[in-house]
Formats: C-alpha cells, sequence, structure tokens
C-alpha cells in the first residue's frame, strides 16, 4: 500500500511540475478532499465545482488527492507542500491536526481549511453558519409537515452536525410551535459519512415513526436519505449541494453551503495577491448558506411557502432573527 501511495505522489507531482510552466499565474492549487470521495454530490463535490470553476476561468490547473483513511492525511499534506503546491486547500474538519502539525513547517505556503478553524499566520480557516441555513429548511419543514413529525439524520455524531440539528429544529419551530423532531445520528467515526445503506434505514425508520419530512446532513450518507423518501413517498431534504433532481418530487429542498463559492474566492484571491490568512465565516448575510429552488422543487412548493422562506431568509440576513448556535454552548434551546 506505501508502494503505491508513494507511486500515486510521483505521477501527481510530475503532473504539477510539467503544468506549472504554463500556468497563467505563478499559484499551483492542490484540493484536498475529505473522506467519502469526490463525487460524493455533497461538500466534497462543492469543493471540486468552485475549484472547477476557476480552472475554466483562470486556466489554472489543480491537483486532487481523495484519502481512503485518516492515516494518508499527513504524507499527501507534506508532498504537496514539499513540491511547491500552493494554496493547498483541505475539505473537512478532520484536516485541522493535520494543519496545525505541517503547516508551521512550511510557512510560505498557503494553506486554506473549509469548515473548521486553525490559528496560524499561514492558514485561512473558512466556516459556514450551517445553523442558519438548517433554520431556514427547518422552517420550511414546519410549513409542509402534515403529520406535525419532521426527522433528521446526521452523519458523523460532531458539534457541526449537532449545529445542523440544532438549526433545523429551532427553525421548525418557527413556523410550527408543536413539532416533533426525531433525530438519528450515523456513526461515531468518519465512515458515518459515506454509508447510505445506513442512512436508508435511518430515514425509513423515522417515517416509520410517524415523520413525513426528513432533514440530512451526512455527506454521502445523505444519498440513501434521498432515496429512502422516494422508497417511501415521503419527502426529504438535501444538503451540501442542490440535490433536488436526485429523486424529483420526494426533495422538498436542499440546504446549501457555498463551500464551492469559498474555494472560487479564495483561488481568485491567492492569484490576484489578495489572499489573508484568519477566518472567515459566511452565513447568510454573506451568502455563504440559504436553500435551493427550482423546477424539481418548485411543485412541491406554494407562492406562499416561498413568500414566508424568503421573508425568514432577511429577518436571519438582517439580524432580526437570531439562530442559535449549538457550537458556542454545547446545547440546544428548546423553547
Amino acid at each position: 500500500m506505501l508502494r503505491q501511495f508513494s507511486s500515486f505522489f510521483c505521477a501527481a507531482i510530475l503532473a504539477l511540475e510539467l503544468t506549472s510552466s504554463s500556468l497563467a499565474s505563478d499559484i499551483k492549487p492542490a484540493l484536498l478532499y475529505d473522506l467519502g470521495g469526490k463525487f460524493d454530490r455533497s461538500f466534497n463535490e462543492n469543493a471540486f465545482n468552485g475549484a472547477e470553476k476557476f480552472k475554466k476561468e483562470r486556466g489554472v490547473p489543480f491537483l486532487e488527492f481523495e484519502p481512503n483513511n485518516d492515516a494518508q492525511r499527513e504524507q499527501a499534506l507534506r508532498t504537496f507542500a514539499q513540491r511547491g503546491a500552493d494554496p493547498i486547500i483541505t475539505v473537512g474538519f478532520p484536516w485541522a491536526l493535520t494543519l496545525e502539525k505541517i503547516a508551521p513547517q512550511y510557512p510560505n505556503t498557503r494553506f486554506v481549511l473549509i469548515d473548521s478553524k486553525v490559528n496560524l499566520p499561514n492558514v485561512q480557516s473558512i466556516e459556514f453558519a450551517y445553523n442558519e441555513g438548517a433554520f431556514i429548511v427547518g422552517a420550511l419543514a414546519g410549513l409542509k409537515t402534515k403529520t406535525g413529525s419532521i426527522g433528521f439524520v446526521g452523519g458523523m455524531d460532531i458539534p457541526i452536525i449537532r449545529s445542523f440539528e440544532c438549526g433545523y429544529e429551532t427553525g421548525a419551530r418557527h413556523t410550527r410551535p408543536d413539532i416533533k423532531v426525531i433525530e438519528n445520528m450515523t456513526g461515531t467515526t468518519p465512515s458515518a459519512w459515506a454509508d447510505p445503506a445506513r442512512g436508508r434505514e435511518l430515514a425509513l425508520g423515522q417515517y416509520d415513526r410517524g415523520a413525513d419530512i426528513v432533514f440530512a446532513a451526512a455527506g454521502g450518507t445523505t444519498m440513501g436519505v434521498l432515496q429512502a423518501a422516494a422508497d417511501a413517498d415521503k419527502l426529504a431534504i438535501g444538503v451540501g449541494t442542490n440535490q433536488n433532481g436526485v429523486h424529483p418530487g420526494h426533495v422538498l429542498t436542499s440546504a446549501t453551503a457555498g463551500i464551492d463559492v469559498a474555494v472560487y474566492r479564495t483561488l481568485s484571491d491567492a492569484s490576484d495577491g489578495n489572499w489573508k490568512a484568519g477566518v472567515l465565516r459566511l452565513g447568510v448575510k454573506e451568502g455563504g448558506v440559504g436553500w435551493y429552488l427550482d423546477e424539481n422543487n418548485r411543485p412541491l412548493l406554494t407562492d406562499d411557502d416561498i413568500a414566508k422562506v424568503k421573508t425568514i431568509e432577511a429577518d436571519i440576513a438582517s439580524g432580526k432573527v437570531k439562530v442559535p448556535e449549538y457550537i458556542e454552548t454545547n446545547s440546544c434551546p428548546k423553547e
């Protein structure tokens, strides 16, 4: 395995060196995904879309790496840094510990961490107010539920997913105070992001218990929840990218996360000489989170539904509606 892993890096670095002379700028970007695969139809794929947009517009290629397990993170990050990749974008909070170790060893390399925070002078941390986006789709679920019960399937049981659940629940209570929320987490290890069979099983169980809408914040596992909605003739809510078209008529909406926007922005800033280290947090006001409305879910919504959700969205952006943040208190208000 080690020999195969090293061979991969030799090929990747050779590709970087061969193309560096033809780059439109002096940056040599690399995109390092989280577990679950590049085409997970969620966060990883959203990051890829942002890098692809930059590549097409600027003519600057980028290297990629898809880890198969956590043990590969340190070697991957070190190898790309040694060979001159810059900036190096890492997707997902599990990269934080690796960055804390490796980034100080390469002070002239710019690193980007999406979905967590590392306080180092050469690291840009990009966080999203996922609780705000979850509040919006929760409010829509509260408007549309017929049973008065909705569900939530999280991926790995970590604070950021608890923040999703808290936002979803409080949003649902905003439009239907007597709402019941059934909640399950897929697991406690990174494999929870890539278990659609388990996601489907959990969602079907929630439908059996009376939920008629289930929101999944579970990476690749979300695909199983969307499949369960189609199988049970119920509704689900996607996450990360626009998943409304996965099972049209069964996906009420998808909670947006502007990871593609963030990746495109940080690459553009690096190319233009405007890149800065520090923490960047993107919420509804900044266009970092929200909800999707398109031809796939429009038949499920009335004009009144849309107007109410847009009002809530505007109220969050203006500060009129305050969305609780689980991460700050490790708790979610129930009233």
